[in-house]
């Protein structure tokens, strides 16, 4: 890349006057980072990462992921200088009403940003995910004469991040596995928004990641950019380990504010901006958001060479595919899979006989694998309860990353953050398996899935007071209602194997985050289930002519609901059965459909579900019943908590015959 270190320092300097112009506009953001962190944004960019601005998705890309989220606009200056198309109208609306340039980068609203990135920790965590992928995919594809698979994923984290228990989650797993494909810069610069990393962090963090397998590497001022440079190459030499290059700060960096925690989370002021520009060396002359032409140009020039890694991939490329016809079709697969093919695949929805829907998950996931190269995962150390093993599948390690069963170890939070990793990653549908009871240390993640809105699949078993003898620690009661009231978050609760299997193809056909909430106890296989359940919901067992009662129902509930409805209709009562497995999606339905399901004119209704009622008051009404559990659980055999609390055919035919 061409070298002019006068030309480089006033684009190091101008990462940071973009950032501190913007975040004076806005009057709200986080100067102290892009001020201290510029430099190796910049060295890196410039001179290490492989990247093509005229294509930001370019498959073979590195992977750069700004963990300490708050800095947003630092990523925001290198995109607006590197060429990504965001303009100076784009940095001049930071954190302003559908700008591309929100408080915290969002991987919807501006191109070039890899994730959603803010609540610290999830960055570097799911880092671990994508250096996964890319440690995966590279063992299943590239061949001894060509690696058309081949990129790094570098971080940018803090003491903040490093704070985050999740970190040191999946931080520990990065160790174990090896992946020497990821390197993480540690911006230490020791300040919190209290002030001193002092006050609460005062661990050798360096000896900390020593002992999880990590290569340790320390630039002692963070505005060397050649003692950075020299670091990240022998980051990249070394094919045994992670790496973390800690860099020694200077938060505020070049302003009057150097050092405070005042530059953490508040604009520097007019004042001191002029200050910083001044003592920066800036050009005066130009106005705010302005850069030189000179500088203009010189990028210009970097973006074209930055190009040609692209075009030369391109080639490589084109040449494996015709060298490895069959690996080339996999490799498409993987990218993009025959879903018609699998829809339309008997076995996929063959099962029969009683059975809990852990295990029917178990037979759909090695079915599905068949069709989906893609598909990786495993379990937070619960593979054997979750049936989230796949047979012959191999197994993801330090010694063979081709393997696509993962083993996750006891880190529900990393685990999800993985899976989040991999899917943005690309060519990898990643899934993560666990007690649903769990979906609690998960569900910052979920949420972050759901705000990117990427298919990350949770397999979550043991879904009600049916984990029976564990007790109320280990039964989920609210955990559907939170997941439930998590936008773009689709929770498929199903009554049998065929509904399973549809919760595994909306996940894929939608590309939605899903979560199957499944059983530990068995439940009979159904003739009327299946497809229809792609729908959210559906009529299960109807009556002759128009209802006088719908009984609705998800999951291991639809058991008694139907022994419920075949006994009022035995009595003459013109009852309809309804399973709503995806409650989100149903309700996603176009309102004749819903009509048709859920008549307005039928008032008398009743659901029915081991959790908390809230979620079903919005079908049932004001005049219906719900039958459900708020409170917690109890430590005893499943049968009979199911009959202690009421989650029965007995309290549905006592609502029935108040209501009729």
């Amino acid at each position: 890349m061409k070298q002019n270190k006068q030309m480089d320092q006033i684009g190091i300097n101008a990462l940071r006057v973009l950032s501190i112009d913007a975040i004076q506009k806005a009057n709200s953001g986080h100067p102290g980072t892009p001020l201290g962190a510029a430099p190796v944004a910049y060295e890196l960019w410039k001179n290490h990462l492989k990247h093509n601005p005229e294509n930001p998705d370019w498959f073979n890309r590195d992977r750069f992921i700004l963990s300490a989220g708050h800095a947003s606009m630092l990523i925001y200056s290198l995109l607006h200088l590197f060429g990504y198309g965001l303009t100076t109208e784009d940095i001049a609306e930071f954190r302003q009403w559908q700008s591309k340039t929100p408080g915290h980068p969002e991987y919807l609203d501006t191109e070039g940003v890899e994730m959603t990135t803010g609540p610290l920790g999830q960055g570097i965590a799911s880092a671990v995910g994508f250096a996964m992928s890319e440690a995966h995919l590279a063992a299943r594809f590239n061949t001894a004469e060509q690696k058309i698979i081949d990129h790094y994923t570098y971080v940018l984290t803090g003491d903040g991040c490093l704070m985050e228990g999740v970190s040191s989650e999946a931080s520990s797993l990065a160790g174990h596995l090896k992946l020497d494909k990821l390197i993480v810069f540690y911006d230490r610069n020791e300040i919190t928004i209290e002030g001193s990393t002092d006050l609460a962090f005062t661990e050798d963090v360096a000896a900390r990641y020593k002992a999880y397998g990590w290569q340790i590497l320390e630039v002692n001022d963070a505005n060397d950019t050649e003692a950075i440079s020299q670091a990240i190459n022998e980051a990249k030499a070394n094919k045994e380990q992670p790496s973390m290059i800690i860099l020694h700060s200077e938060i505020g960096y070049g302003s009057p504010l150097v050092g405070s925690e005042a530059t953490h989370g508040a604009p520097l002021g007019e004042d001191n901006i002029l200050k910083t520009k001044e003592s920066l060396g800036w050009d005066s002359s130009l106005e705010p958001f302005e850069i030189s032409q000179d500088l203009k140009y010189y990028m210009a020039e970097i973006q074209t060479e930055l190009a040609k890694s692209e075009a030369e991939w391109n080639e490589l490329f084109a040449a494996w595919k015709n060298a490895n016809p069959e690996l080339a079709t996999e490799f498409e697969n993987c990218m993009e899979p025959d879903l018609e093919a699998l829809e339309n695949d008997p076995e996929f929805w063959d099962f029969s006989g009683s059975q809990a829907t852990r295990k029917s998950s178990g037979t759909a996931l090695n079915r599905l694998a068949k069709h989906i190269p893609g598909l990786i995962g495993g379990s937070a150390d619960l593979a054997p309860s979750n049936n989230s093993n796949m047979a012959g599948l191999g197994t993801f390690s330090a010694e063979d990353y081709s393997g696509r069963n993962l083993h996750y170890g006891i880190r529900e939070f990393a685990m999800a953050c993985i899976v989040n990793g991999m899917q943005l990653h690309g060519g990898t549908h990643a899934f993560g398996a666990t007690f649903f009871v769990f979906a609690d240390y998960m569900k910052p993640a979920l949420r972050l899935a759901s705000i990117m809105n990427i298919p990350s699949l949770f397999i979550l078993t043991h879904d009600s007071i049916g984990v029976g003898e564990d007790g109320p620690t280990h039964q989920p009661i609210e955990q559907l209602s939170m997941l439930r009231a998590t936008p773009n978050t689709y929770v498929f609760r199903p009554c049998d194997g065929k509904e399973t299997a549809a919760g595994y193809l909306f996940n894929l056909k939608e590309k939605k985050p899903t979560i199957l909430a499944l059983t530990r106890q068995n439940l009979p296989t159904y003739e009327q289930s299946g497809k229809a359940a792609l729908r959210g919901g559906y009529i299960f067992e109807d009556c002759d002519g128009e209802p006088e009662l719908i009984i609705m129902a998800s999951g291991s509930e639809v058991e008694p609901a139907l022994e419920a409805q075949q006994e009022l209709t035995a009595q003459g009562k013109q009852v309809r059965l309804v399973s709503i497995p995806c409650l989100d999606a149903f309700l996603e339905q176009d309102s004749s459909y819903i009509e048709e399901v859920l008549p307005s004119n039928v008032t008398n209704r009743i659901s029915i579900e081991a959790g908390a009622t809230m979620p079903w008051h919005r079908l049932v009404g004001t005049e219906g019943k719900v039958i459900g559990i708020d409170h917690f659980g109890a430590s005893a055999p499943a049968d009979i908590l199911f009959e202690e609390f009421g989650i029965n055919k007995d309290e549905i035919l006592k609502a029935a015959a108040e209501m009729l």
